[in-house]
Parts: structure tokens; C-alpha cells; sequence
């Protein structure tokens, strides 16, 4: 008998290292609908020996025989297991590109599904009066999670514009970098199990602002620090400068791929119907909206409030003649640059976990749109950047509701072209004569 022991612990040992991941299964499963609407029965699953990363599923639905195959980034005792890479049919091969990105696309919002495995219909009752009504209230709510990403990166490019009369165009870099970190640190936590635990998501969101924040408080230290009294434009071509260098770095590092955490904290309200249509409200609206409403009190808390916030309103007025009377210049603005970094690590965060799909990219566009928002509100006013950042993601939201989704971009900025002819310094800015 105790010869037996070893090699029975051996066999377990080799077995489990055999069979189908659970998880693999569930996830593969999980994509038959998005190709058979009908229900689906004799289900099998079984891998493939001579790439043990991918999983086929035999089934059956409306009579016929069919199979899905997926691809996974690992194998079921490797990092990636739960990361999907490829997906082929009997009917259409290995999907390309694009039919993959809305496959996934699809998986996060897949609609609910019956016991049998057909899609649940819904009979909804025609419009009424009010249905107009509910449906501008819902774009309202779709408004406000816009408006957040753009009002919290417009806080990082106001708060240094209005200390050093200078726009940091690599503001959106930092944004880019707080959505790559979070989305790979929500990675990390779904391979732990966390992936929905709200303390372990508040957890991840003060470390990627506290990062962030380092590299911004380190582009003012080694960058701009040197630049601080140059009247030109060298300014504003150092930080195109590094926001290219942030953007290849990433891709050089971690590749031009999307990446797609999991949907957190996808809880759904409903709060108003007429029968024909519902207004819901998702749990991530809720908490976007606490985080980014808790991120401005504690702004303005510290800038009404604080020595720092005395020293800020003073080099605001007169950086020079701030520094004659005491106040310690070079600190207040690296402190400027770090708050600004964190605030726009937090709109990262809210694009990574509520959006998904982010890259080396995807600063770049978000960054010109928050400093559009900036400007509208009046750059170098606090609450004129949250309100220049409602009223953009008004715009965007609107217009895609009601008109043609892909000209926004073109009516965002036009209009904000026109907007500035007639008030160059925004809603609530002042104008400036100090030669920036």
C-alpha cells in the first residue's frame, strides 16, 4: 500500500493537467447565442490535444449540428486562461478582427436569456405621450457619466493652466496611463477573485491616482520646472513631445491591443416607465457619479481650505509677486501637476472598468475633448471645466441619440469653434492679458 500512494498522487498529479476549465466552458457557452437565436440542447465540450488553449462545443439547435471553438490566451493552468482571444463556427471559420471586437462587444451586453436558452421576448406596449419624455431623461443620465470623464480630466488641464498660464497637452497620457493600469490591475483582481469586490476596486483606484499622480508631479520636477519662465511656444511642444513618448512607451510595452475588463458593479434600477419605455440607472452610473461628486468637494475643499490652496490662489494672481511675499512657487506647482495627474488617473479608471476597450490610444481624442470642455467652462476656472464637461457630454449624447452617431466629434468641436469666437474665455474664465 505504500508503494501505491506515490504513484496514485503521481496519476492525480497528471490528471489535472487534463479535461475542460470550468471557466473556459461557461465563457464558450456563453457565446452560442450571438449565433443560434433558438434553443440549443446536447451540448459537449472537449479540447483539442494539439493546442490545449482551445475549447470546442458540439451542440445541437433547430435540428442541425453546429460547434464553437475558442481560443483562450492561456491554457487552464496558465495566467491568460480566462482571456479570450479567438473564436471560430462551423458556418464562418476563425472571425476576423472587427466580427471579434463586437462578438465581445456583444458578450457585455448579451440580453437576457430564458431557462430553455432562447432569447426572453419582450412585448412592450406602443408609445404614449410621456415616452419622448422618459427617453430625453435617459440620455440625461447617459449624459452625466460622459460629462464625469471629461469634467475630471478638465479639472488636471485648468488647475495648471490657471498657476502657470500654460496647457500640459500630455494631460491626456496620464488619463491613457490610469486606464491601462486599471484595466490590467482589474485582470489581476478577476484572477483572484476580487474582480467585483468594491473595496478591492477602491483599492486599485487609489494606487493607479497615487502613481499617476508621481508622474505628474515628475513631468513638472524634470520637464516644465525648466521651462517655467519661457515666453514662447516651447512649452506647448515639449508637452506634444511627451505625450508621444507616453503613447509609444505603452504600445512598446504592453502591444496595441484593447483591452476589455470585466463589466463591474452592473446592478440596473429601473425608475420611471410608461410601459413602452424604461428609464434605468446602472449601479457604475451611481458610483461614477458619488466618485467624481466626492473627487470635486475634496478639490475644493482643499482649495478653499488649505495652505496649499492659499498658495495656488496666490500664484493665480501673480506668480511673481507670490514668490516675493513667501510662498514656496516650485512646491505649489509640482503639488498642481500631481493633483492634476490623479484627477485625470481617475477619469481613466471610469473609462476602463465602465467602457472598456482601452489602449495606447486613448488619451489622445479624450484629452483634446477635455480641454475643449476646459475652455468652454473657462479654462483656470474650477467649476467652469465641471461645467464646460456636462455641456460636452451633453452635446456628444444628445447627438448620438438623435441624429447621426458618427458626426458628434464633428459637432462637438465645431461648435466649440464657434463658441470661442464669441466668447474666448469661456463661461466662467476672465480675460487674461499676461501674454500666454
Amino acid at each position: 500500500m505504500p508503494r501505491i500512494l506515490p504513484l496514485l498522487c503521481l496519476v492525480l498529479l497528471l490528471l489535472t493537467g487534463c479535461g475542460v476549465d470550468a471557466d473556459q466552458d461557461a465563457l464558450c457557452r456563453k457565446l452560442i447565442p450571438a449565433f443560434d437565436d433558438g434553443p440549443v440542447t446536447d451540448l459537449s465540450t472537449r479540447s483539442y490535444a494539439e493546442d490545449k488553449r482551445v475549447l470546442r462545443v458540439d451542440y445541437r439547435s433547430g435540428g442541425q449540428a453546429h460547434w464553437i471553438a475558442c481560443r483562450f490566451a492561456g491554457t487552464s493552468m496558465e495566467e491568460g486562461r480566462r482571456t479570450l482571444a479567438a473564436v471560430a463556427t462551423d458556418r464562418s471559420g476563425w472571425l476576423t478582427g472587427i466580427r471579434f471586437a463586437m462578438l465581445q462587444q456583444w458578450l457585455r451586453i448579451r440580453p437576457p436569456r430564458d431557462a430553455v436558452g432562447g432569447v426572453v421576448e419582450v412585448e412592450r406596449a406602443p408609445p404614449t405621450r410621456w415616452t419622448p419624455v422618459l427617453f430625453l431623461l435617459q440620455q440625461i443620465i447617459n449624459a452625466a457619466t460622459v460629462a464625469c470623464v471629461y469634467g475630471l480630466l478638465a479639472l488636471g488641464y485648468t488647475l495648471v493652466y490657471a498657476i502657470l498660464g500654460q496647457i500640459n497637452l500630455a494631460m491626456g497620457e496620464l488619463t491613457m496611463l490610469g486606464a491601462m493600469l486599471t484595466a490590467m490591475a482589474a485582470a489581476g483582481l478577476g484572477m483572484a477573485g476580487w474582480a467585483t469586490w468594491p473595496p478591492a476596486l477602491l483599492g486599485v483606484l487609489v494606487l493607479v491616482m497615487g502613481f499617476t499622480a508621481v508622474q505628474g508631479w515628475t513631468m513638472d520636477r524634470l520637464v516644465f520646472r525648466r521651462l517655467r519662465g519661457v515666453r514662447s511656444h516651447t512649452p506647448l511642444i515639449v508637452a506634444v513631445g511627451l505625450s508621444i513618448a507616453y503613447q509609444e512607451g505603452v504600445r512598446l510595452l504592453h502591444g496595441a491591443r484593447d483591452w476589455w475588463p470585466a463589466p463591474v458593479l452592473t446592478g440596473r434600477f429601473d425608475l420611471l416607465s410608461d410601459g413602452a419605455f424604461t428609464v434605468t440607472a446602472l449601479t457604475a452610473q451611481l458610483a461614477i457619479l458619488a466618485l467624481t461628486g466626492g473627487l470635486y468637494a475634496l478639490l475644493w475643499g482643499i482649495m478653499q481650505r488649505t495652505a496649499y490652496g492659499r498658495a495656488h490662489r496666490a500664484c493665480t494672481d501673480d506668480i511673481a509677486a507670490a514668490e516675493l511675499v513667501g510662498v514656496d512657487v516650485n512646491r505649489t506647482v509640482a503639488a498642481t501637476f500631481a493633483i492634476g495627474g490623479g484627477l485625470a488617473a481617475a477619469a481613466g479608471a471610469v473609462i476602463a472598468l465602465y467602457y472598456g476597450g482601452v489602449n495606447f490610444f486613448t488619451g489622445y481624442l479624450i484629452g483634446f475633448k477635455a480641454l475643449a470642455a476646459a475652455v468652454v467652462g473657462g479654462i483656470g476656472s474650477v467649476p467652469g471645466a465641471m461645467l464646460g464637461g456636462a455641456l460636452l457630454g451633453l452635446v456628444e449624447t444628445f447627438w448620438s441619440a438623435y441624429f447621426a452617431l458618427a458626426y458628434k466629434d464633428i459637432v462637438a468641436f465645431g461648435l466649440l469653434t464657434l463658441f470661442l469666437i464669441y466668447r474666448p474665455q469661456g463661461l466662467m474664465g476672465q480675460a487674461r492679458g499676461r501674454g500666454d
